[in-house]
């Protein structure tokens, strides 16, 4: 068999994200690189010793090369290699949430996510999205006969998707479990799923987020600022929608240009992580920004397009996985910095500060990459729907290990 060349659209795509999020970085994290570089001095600019203004620069260009890294290798490791260890992955990811639950660091925010080793912090949640993805693949492709069996498909669907989604709504990071669920359903869907069942499970999923809003106080208070925003809500928990939807408002089509967005200075907080986007608004307009938008388009058309032709059911499912992980994460952070949303807490992949995100988003992109290499000319599975679900038929089978 000749294998393919990976995917060069995705590639491309991603570098360029990549970059724009450097130079935004670069850009838009000079404040926050002097607060962290220089927290003790009183009035402090990038002329004073101690001062580092691209403090964020450098950490981020470190974080990107090690994602870029672990890209190369992941697009060189053939993808029958993730079914192999789907389990052991999952079930340690398992319990290195169960240990952040008990032992980790809040970070300077709401969520209990983190891990700090050294000097460095570790999110295992980024890690254990990619980990249910390999083993919701995995076992998906073994129940092909059963996944539209209520009882020998949904409910062990719900029950392994609960298992990862459990100590991440506990953190508490809503905003995870959000991407989660959507990436583990749209999984779950195209292995063949009942829709009754799926509208069962959103059923039960709505109940279960309203008993969210109504008993826990910072959900509540972000919803309540969701609902207030056109209302000039001046509560502290209004601010961050606020802000958000100041800065965009005040790029207009062009933007002030790099460098010059206030927001980002005094008033948006994490303008460099969650809210990259809407300070990137302010310096550079509706039209430019709108490019970005289109940079995940391309990745879901041909991450879906890698799916609908891969070789066999397992790498099928998995590129399925990874790329509804990426964009829908992209379009809720999205969603948040332009107050479509209510605010959630999640970084927009590929451009936001945050090694964990980035490296995790680098590796299921080098899956993905690898997954396109194997991919057929045709359109490789055809479901039809009869009995207990989509019967799965590959045309061509294609052996990454050939």
């Amino acid at each position: 068999m000749v294998k393919e060349k990976s995917d060069k659209l995705i590639l491309g795509t991603t570098l360029a994200l990549l970059l724009f999020g450097i130079v935004m970085i670069t850009s838009i994290g000079v404040p926050k690189s002097i607060q962290l570089s220089a927290p003790d001095i009183l009035y402090p600019n990038c002329e004073l010793e101690g001062v580092d203004c691209y403090f964020l620069f450098r950490k981020h260009i470190v974080r990107v090369v090690i994602g870029l890294i672990a890209l190369v290798i992941c697009a060189k490791i053939p993808y029958k290699f993730w079914k192999k260890v789907a389990a052991p992955m999952f079930i340690g990811f398992i319990l290195l949430l169960l240990f952040v639950l008990i032992f980790g660091s809040s970070n300077n925010t709401i969520a209990r996510s983190w891990i700090f080793i050294f000097n460095a912090s570790l999110q295992p949640t980024e890690y254990a999205k990619l980990a249910l993805i390999f083993y919701l693949a995995r076992w998906l492709e073994e129940k092909v006969k059963d996944v539209g069996s209520f009882q020998q498909g949904f409910l062990p669907f719900t029950v392994i998707t609960s298992a990862v989604l459990l100590p991440i709504v506990l953190q508490p990071d809503l905003g995870s479990a959000m991407v989660i669920t959507i990436t583990a359903v749209a999984i779950y869907f195209v292995a063949g799923a009942k829709i009754r069942h799926l509208l069962l499970g959103a059923f039960a999923a709505f109940l279960i987020a309203m008993m969210v809003v109504v008993n826990v106080t910072h959900v509540r208070e972000r919803f309540m600022a969701y609902v207030a925003i056109d209302k000039d809500c001046v509560e502290d928990y209004c601010w961050q929608s606020e802000q958000a939807n100041i800065a965009v408002g005040s790029g207009g089509l062009w933007g002030k240009g790099l460098t010059q967005g206030v927001q980002k200075s005094y008033w948006l907080p994490q303008a460099s992580d969650d809210f990259i986007f809407a300070a990137s608004a302010e310096e550079l307009g509706f039209l430019r920004i709108i490019i970005v938008v289109f940079g995940y388009f391309i990745i879901a058309y041909r991450g879906y397009r890698i799916a609908n032709r891969a070789p066999d059911r397992f790498s099928m499912l998995v590129a399925t996985g990874i790329t509804t992980l990426i964009t829908a994460q992209a379009f809720i952070n999205i969603g948040v910095n332009t107050a479509l949303l209510p605010v959630t807490g999640i970084t927009l992949p590929l451009i936001s500060y945050g090694g964990s995100s980035i490296l995790a988003t680098l590796i299921g992109i080098g899956v993905l990459l690898n997954i396109s290499k194997y991919t057929t000319a045709y359109e490789s599975h055809r479901f039809h729907g009869r009995g207990n679900g989509r019967t799965y038929y590959p045309q061509r089978r294609y052996n990454p290990e050939d």
